[in-house]
């Protein structure tokens, strides 16, 4: 049988591959991949402004498989059949971060899609560890836990607290998936883009405040009026561009928190006093870790946020070349993508 995968060769082009199907190695299960979801950093692939991607590559990094071939006198309890979720960021478990068991930040991290062949395949190995049982989970919402997880890590760097003011910055799936998280965790929360379309489609989720940030005035005026002239306490960038980081140093309150979850490639030149002046808290947040899906695979299951919400487009696997071209074409009316592999 061959295996059909999905593979950017430059930017802009697409084409599906054939090769023969992974054998798993010790201590290695063979996944038969259901769903995949295009997420920001593959759109980036896509267009070519993504900073961890080297071409010709398969993309994909958020998928749910089920499990096809494993030795089933294991450690964690996997079984032939299981529909499970994987944990896309392999480290190198000897730099100091992984000695400090900061493996979401690895030194030398490589994450499937980007720096690795990603899933995006009619089938993938993964080793055992990083395979997680998606407790009855349907396939589609299986496949937006990683994501999830993206957004969660960051929101928990904040340790925001109830009836903290969050201020969420792009409203595409990762800022709509932190605007969730922190809804979840007692904030009071706000989403700001530049798109109509994609805060149109924000308005879904429960929000409390939107933002239509037409420019620098405009978008102080915003903050004011949204905050009694406070700022906020906590702002989440999901973006990655030099505008919205500058966003976020003047929509913080005074002590506030900022968390940078949105990857970019261009520099930036701003007066760096005002987190001085402002006293301001800003964390790094990269990848998650086992606990982020575990717990987040125990939140949906028990219904504490609906996921399948932020599906807007699903393709079956042959029209991949369709799916990113029209993702690209349209990402301020799209939210997540999907892509169906199997059935």
């Amino acid at each position: 049988m061959e295996c059909r995968s999905i593979r950017i060769n430059a930017p802009g082009e697409v084409e599906i591959i054939r090769t023969e199907i992974p054998a798993p190695g010790k201590d290695e299960a063979l996944l038969k991949v259901l769903y995949g979801g295009i997420c920001g950093s593959d759109l980036g692939s896509y267009r070519g402004t993504f900073a961890y991607f080297d071409y010709p590559r398969i993309p994909g990094h958020e998928f749910s498989a089920e499990i096809v071939e494993i030795d089933e006198e294991n450690a964690y309890g996997l079984k032939k059949g299981m529909i499970v979720t994987c944990n896309p960021y392999y480290n190198c478990g000897k730099c100091y971060s992984c000695q400090r068991g900061l493996v979401n930040c690895c030194e030398h991290n490589e994450t499937l899609g980007c720096q690795r062949d990603g899933a995006f395949s009619d089938y993938v190995v993964m080793p055992l560890e990083r395979i997680y049982d998606g407790k009855g989970l349907p396939a589609r919402t299986l496949a937006l836990i990683e994501p999830f997880c993206i957004s969660y890590h960051g929101v928990k760097r904040a340790d925001l607290k109830a009836g903290d003011k969050v201020l969420v910055i792009g409203a595409g799936t990762i800022g709509i998936l932190a605007a969730m998280a922190a809804k979840e965790q007692g904030g009071e929360v706000t989403i700001c883009d530049v798109a109509q379309g994609k805060l149109d489609l924000a308005r879904g989720f429960g929000l409390d405040q939107f933002i239509l940030n037409h420019g620098d005035k405009t978008f102080a005026d915003q903050v004011r009026q949204a905050t009694g002239a406070n700022g906020f306490d906590v702002v989440i960038e999901a973006v990655g561009l030099p505008s919205t980081f500058e966003n976020c140093i003047e929509a913080a309150a005074f002590g506030g928190k900022i968390v940078l979850i949105g990857v970019g490639k261009e520099n930036l030149d701003f007066n760096f006093t005002m987190i001085q002046k402002k006293e301001l808290n800003i964390f790094g947040s990269r990848n998650a870790r086992k606990e982020d899906f575990e717990q987040l695979i125990e939140l949906v299951r028990g219904g504490g946020v609906d996921l399948e919400k932020v599906v807007t487009d699903e393709y079956p696997f042959e029209e991949a070349e369709r799916a990113f071209r029209e993702f690209s074409e349209n990402a301020g009316k799209m939210l997540k993508v999907v892509i169906r592999f199997a059935g």
